[in-house]
């Protein structure tokens, strides 16, 4: 059943562990199993049945608690977005902007979701991508563990291959890569990192634990075994939608943002001279890596569903950021449109979210760090930037601001039911109707007839940010991984 904004879907969310106060009252601290999927956009069946993508446990997960259907991830890049979740601050008040930015040296004193359930009397176990994987885990936060698996050389796999599998030598670094790979699954680092989280729980644990999986793929480059590429064959790959001029109409402040990030785009172009399928197998490629990282994920939540602890742990799983595969001429992240910052989110909290719920209502990732510890019943965390989405989850007609994203300095985009408005940091702009226009094709911001949506939504955009902070230098003690050309 979906609930939109209707007074009765209130009624119908009676949870006993909530007071009429709308409080949540535990009689024992729950588990928490926090679950990240790095680089997953939204064209799974999770958010639409005919999308492409196929993700079972994602929906199975989902239908035992809540699925936000327009969450928004707070920065379109791995960094900076992991760290707006760990701390609950927005990036444009910490400066935390880059994936080089080193966010722990800026912010000493920020407490990580992991760090305040640690001080709340929880044991802290983790492994994969849950911070930055950057620099052999150069910005893993040793502080928010009791215990983690760090593999070594873990990005982007271990082993790599030889060659590029693609062929592309010409084409860029290993990240340009995709294909079929490692030969076997165990070999995978998200197999491992998996198999971290099943041991786990199929221990014996005399504390609260909270537990953080952080899965690499669908994070390029594009590898998964080859029974995952079986499920997708090359003649029938959905591929996305794209307006050849799409860029006609963007101001200059995209065109800014982003002009460092076109050479992927127009190296794909070169690639299809070369190889007249080279995008489509890129698309499938992202397709079977998702696949992959759904049966990963499944794994975990099946151990789970095995253990003591299935009746009190709350979960919630997340992505860090959308991927474009060529929507508006453009491949990876690191822009401010729909589909590289529209990420899936679900919570599972037995007794407390009904089964089975849908909110359509747009919300962005700063929401993780105070829903938590409210689900959890522990003391509300003082400086978040979000907002807990209990009172959502209650009633969702409860009035909720709209989605915040940031990209670098002075670039937001506001997202509500309807449009997505971008600001550039030249005050240059973009406007999109999704009601009409869901593939963002048509720049309405120079339109004068939108002048009061605009200035509606302007409201929202932050006044002030901050510098952005320095990058981290890098540790000596980081080997450059390479590739060997043919």
């Amino acid at each position: 059943m979906k609930f939109k904004n209707t007074q009765i879907a209130g009624l119908l969310l009676f949870l006993p562990f909530f007071s009429c106060q709308q409080k949540v009252v535990k009689k024992e601290k729950p588990n928490v199993l926090f679950l990240i999927i790095d680089d997953l956009n939204d064209w799974s069946k999770l958010l639409n049945k005919d999308n492409p993508i196929k993700m079972p446990n994602l929906e199975s997960l989902a239908q035992k608690g809540v699925l936000f259907t327009h969450a928004y991830c707070s920065s379109p890049a791995c960094n900076p977005s992991r760290v707006s979740v760990m701390t609950g601050l927005r990036p444009h008040k910490t400066g935390v902007y880059g994936n080089k930015s080193d966010w722990r040296r800026a912010l000493p004193d920020a407490v990580t979701i992991q760090q305040y359930f640690m001080q709340n009397g929880y044991y802290s176990a983790g492994a994969g991508k849950v911070f930055h994987h950057f620099w052999d885990g150069a910005f893993h936060d040793t502080a928010s563990f009791n215990d983690f698996l760090m593999l070594p050389k873990t990005y982007p796999d271990s082993p790599m291959p030889e060659h590029k599998l693609n062929g592309f030598d010409w084409y860029g670094s290993l990240n340009t890569d995709w294909g079929a790979y490692p030969a076997k699954l165990e070999d995978a680092v998200d197999y491992k990192t998996a198999s971290y989280g099943v041991k786990f729980l199929s221990e014996k644990h005399e504390k609260p634990f909270i537990l953080s999986i952080g899965i690499f793929r669908p994070h390029m480059p594009f590898f998964a075994p080859e029974s995952y590429f079986e499920k997708y064959p090359l003649k029938d790959v959905v591929m996305p939608a794209v307006k050849s001029d799409d860029w006609d109409d963007l101001p200059s402040g995209a065109v800014t943002l982003l002009k460092d990030k076109k050479w992927f785009w127009q190296g794909m172009e070169k690639a299809m001279k070369i190889n007249p399928d080279a995008w489509k197998e890129m698309v499938r490629a992202y397709q079977s890596c998702a696949t992959f990282a759904d049966d990963q994920m499944g794994r975990v939540l099946d151990a789970l569903d095995n253990s003591p602890y299935k009746d009190n742990t709350i979960i919630v799983l997340w992505s860090d950021n959308g991927f474009h595969l060529g929507e508006k001429q453009h491949i990876e992240k690191f822009a401010l449109w729909e589909k590289t910052t529209h990420i899936p989110l679900i919570f599972v909290s037995p007794g407390q979210i009904k089964q089975g719920l849908t909110i359509d209502k747009p919300v962005d990732l700063t929401s993780i760090y105070p829903t938590l510890v409210e689900l959890s019943g522990l003391k509300p965390k003082a400086g978040l930037d979000g907002k807990s989405l209990v009172p959502l989850i209650l009633n969702p007609a409860t009035s909720m601001p709209p989605a915040l994203m940031t990209y670098m300095k002075g670039n937001h985009a506001i997202r509500t039911e309807r449009w997505r408005y971008i600001q550039y940091a030249d005050k240059t702009e973009e406007l999109y109707d999704h009601n009409n226009d869901p593939n963002e094709w048509y720049n309405l911001a120079g339109d004068p007839q939108y002048k009061s949506v605009i200035d509606s939504l302007k409201e929202y955009i932050p006044q002030h940010n901050a510098d952005q902070v320095p990058d981290m230098v890098k540790p000596k003690s980081v080997i450059e991984t390479g590739y060997k050309p043919k």
